[in-house]
Protein backbone atom coordinates (compact mmCIF):
# COMPACT_ATOMS: atom_id res chain seq x y z
CA UNK A 1 0.00 0.00 0.00
CA UNK A 2 1.17 3.63 -1.10
CA UNK A 3 1.37 6.13 1.72
CA UNK A 4 0.00 9.65 0.63
CA UNK A 5 1.47 12.91 1.03
CA UNK A 6 -1.28 14.91 2.94
CA UNK A 7 -0.48 17.83 0.56
CA UNK A 8 -1.60 17.02 -2.84
CA UNK A 9 0.57 19.13 -5.94
CA UNK A 10 -2.07 18.67 -8.04
CA UNK A 11 -4.53 20.26 -5.66
CA UNK A 12 -6.50 23.26 -6.81
CA UNK A 13 -6.45 26.72 -4.78
CA UNK A 14 -8.55 26.62 -1.64
CA UNK A 15 -12.33 27.95 -2.63
CA UNK A 16 -13.22 31.27 -1.13
CA UNK A 17 -15.67 30.52 1.40
CA UNK A 18 -18.42 32.91 2.08
CA UNK A 19 -17.42 34.69 5.42
CA UNK A 20 -14.08 33.90 6.00
CA UNK A 21 -14.55 36.31 9.72
CA UNK A 22 -17.76 37.32 11.86
CA UNK A 23 -19.18 40.12 10.43
CA UNK A 24 -19.49 43.19 12.59
CA UNK A 25 -22.98 45.11 13.61
CA UNK A 26 -21.90 48.25 11.34
CA UNK A 27 -21.33 46.05 8.61
CA UNK A 28 -24.56 43.82 9.27
CA UNK A 29 -26.59 47.11 8.90
CA UNK A 30 -24.94 48.67 5.90
CA UNK A 31 -25.85 45.26 4.19
CA UNK A 32 -29.42 45.74 5.66
CA UNK A 33 -28.98 49.08 4.31
CA UNK A 34 -27.95 47.63 0.43
CA UNK A 35 -30.72 45.40 0.65
CA UNK A 36 -33.05 48.14 0.21
CA UNK A 37 -30.99 50.08 -2.38
CA UNK A 38 -27.38 50.84 -3.61
CA UNK A 39 -25.89 53.36 -1.64
CA UNK A 40 -22.93 56.52 -2.00
CA UNK A 41 -19.75 54.24 -2.63
CA UNK A 42 -18.44 56.47 0.02
CA UNK A 43 -21.46 56.48 2.57
CA UNK A 44 -19.77 53.91 5.00
CA UNK A 45 -16.18 53.07 6.60
CA UNK A 46 -17.54 49.30 6.45
CA UNK A 47 -17.51 49.25 2.02
CA UNK A 48 -14.16 48.01 1.41
CA UNK A 49 -14.54 45.00 4.19
CA UNK A 50 -17.27 43.87 2.97
CA UNK A 51 -16.26 44.46 -0.97
CA UNK A 52 -12.87 42.14 0.31
CA UNK A 53 -15.18 39.82 1.66
CA UNK A 54 -17.07 39.84 -1.44
CA UNK A 55 -20.04 40.99 -0.09
CA UNK A 56 -20.76 44.18 -2.34
CA UNK A 57 -19.27 45.70 -5.57
CA UNK A 58 -19.24 48.87 -6.76
CA UNK A 59 -21.43 50.34 -10.24
CA UNK A 60 -22.19 53.08 -11.60
CA UNK A 61 -25.89 54.87 -11.43
CA UNK A 62 -27.37 56.68 -14.62
CA UNK A 63 -25.24 59.70 -13.46
CA UNK A 64 -22.35 58.15 -13.80
CA UNK A 65 -21.76 58.29 -9.85
CA UNK A 66 -20.14 55.13 -7.73
CA UNK A 67 -22.87 53.18 -5.83
CA UNK A 68 -22.18 50.07 -3.71
CA UNK A 69 -24.64 47.09 -4.19
CA UNK A 70 -25.06 43.79 -2.71
CA UNK A 71 -23.24 41.01 -4.34
CA UNK A 72 -25.39 37.84 -4.77
CA UNK A 73 -23.26 36.49 -1.87
CA UNK A 74 -24.29 39.44 -0.06
CA UNK A 75 -27.70 38.99 -0.62
CA UNK A 76 -26.94 35.02 0.58
CA UNK A 77 -25.91 36.59 3.80
CA UNK A 78 -29.05 38.59 4.54
CA UNK A 79 -31.27 35.39 3.18
CA UNK A 80 -29.33 32.97 6.06
CA UNK A 81 -30.17 35.23 8.52
CA UNK A 82 -33.99 35.78 7.19
CA UNK A 83 -33.66 39.14 6.00
CA UNK A 84 -32.50 38.64 1.90
CA UNK A 85 -34.67 38.60 -1.37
Amino acid sequence: MQATSPVDSEAKPARRTLLRRLLSHHELATLLLLLHAPIDASAKPEIPMLQEAGLVEQVQDSAGDARIRLTSEGNAVLQGLGLGR
